[in-house]
């Protein structure tokens, strides 16, 4: 397959998976509050990275900044800001490098190695996306086995990495569990795409590399 092609493909991969984690980062329906069992459905309670919301059935919305959190969502923040910096980067990059551009007297040679530097930063940011989502969706399926162990055995303990605690299903005991959100399959989903998008601007060098070799 020409380089071309593979440079093309890995750069505009590594667009919608910047694009998609920088959305994911920023989205506050990272977990959504199961509303089954409650007494009150009218309130739309979800939480993300940054803040907890809830949303009325009147439309009136109101978020809280989150504070005091664990060493496993402080992590989850940090692999998605660099997932983040590093798809950004990588994406600059990616464009000095594609051979379609004439960028003053640069030297193939230059622009293969920019393109394996923008498909390593891609592989490790889309690494980073899928592993923050990852954890994050731990959290909650660990709080919720949690909330029905606790509920099973005649308590009413549990809890995850916010407040009130993160588990999936109804309401167990008293305690609000929470489902996946939204931004939790963007984030695994960006992540993917950086990876691929990684792979083929790796290729891309390797043939290009073969492509200057004398023959």
């Amino acid at each position: 397959m020409a380089p071309q092609v593979l440079q093309n493909g890995g750069f505009i991969l590594g667009l919608i998976g910047a694009a998609a984690l920088i959305a994911a980062t920023t989205m506050n329906n990272w977990s959504i509050k199961d509303r089954q069992g409650d007494v009150v459905t009218s309130v739309y309670t979800y939480k993300g990275l940054w803040q907890n919301c809830e949303t009325q059935s009147s439309g009136f919305t109101e978020c809280r900044p989150l504070y005091g959190l664990l060493v496993s969502f402080q992590a989850v923040r940090a692999l998605m800001i660099v997932g983040v910096v590093l798809s950004v980067l990588g994406a600059v990059i990616s464009v000095f490098s594609l051979t379609c551009l004439t960028v003053n007297s640069m030297e193939d040679t230059t622009k293969a190695k920019m393109s394996l530097t923008a498909g390593i930063m891609f592989f490790i940011a889309g690494v980073c996306g899928i592993a923050g989502a990852s954890i994050y969706a731990n959290e909650i399926v660990t709080s919720f086995r949690m909330a029905a162990y606790n509920n099973y055995g005649g308590g009413y303990g549990g809890g995850g990495m916010m407040e009130g605690g993160m588990g999936m299903g109804g309401g167990m005991g008293g305690i609000p569990t929470y489902t996946f959100g939204p931004a939790l399959f963007v984030a695994w989903i960006g992540g993917g795409v950086l990876i691929v998008g990684g792979i083929l601007k790796s290729v891309a060098f390797k043939e290009m590399v073969k492509d200057e070799k004398p023959r």
